[in-house]
């Protein structure tokens, strides 16, 4: 929901885990967020959120004011679980409002 965010709780690292029901493949994810200065990317492939590999690291633009909004063009792979670690930020609080994985 575009009326709904979640956000960190004042020190970092942070990290929200994504699961899917299934393996799927992805070719881009997207990020819709607030704050955030430093964002690292992983994926598992296991049954369960464990063994996560590095995809992506990226210092963000701060947009005071404006979401940051973000894409990352990916080699196509698979992933059961993505996980977004939030290395550091702008602020004490970030916010994350939506999150697309597109295959």
């Amino acid at each position: 929901s575009s009326k709904t965010f979640w956000t960190t709780t004042g020190m970092f690292p942070q990290e929200l885990i994504i699961g899917f029901p299934k393996c799927v493949k992805i070719s881009k994810v997207s990020i819709q967020c607030y704050l955030v200065r430093t964002l690292r990317i992983e994926r598992s492939t296991s049954e369960d959120p464990v063994g996560f590999e590095q995809c992506i690291e990226k210092d963000l633009q701060h947009r005071e004011g404006q979401l940051q909004m973000e894409e990352f063009p990916l080699p196509e792979f698979q992933a059961t679980y993505l996980r977004f670690i939030i290395k550091s930020a702008f602020d004490h609080f970030v916010s994350v409002h939506r999150v697309m994985a597109e295959g």
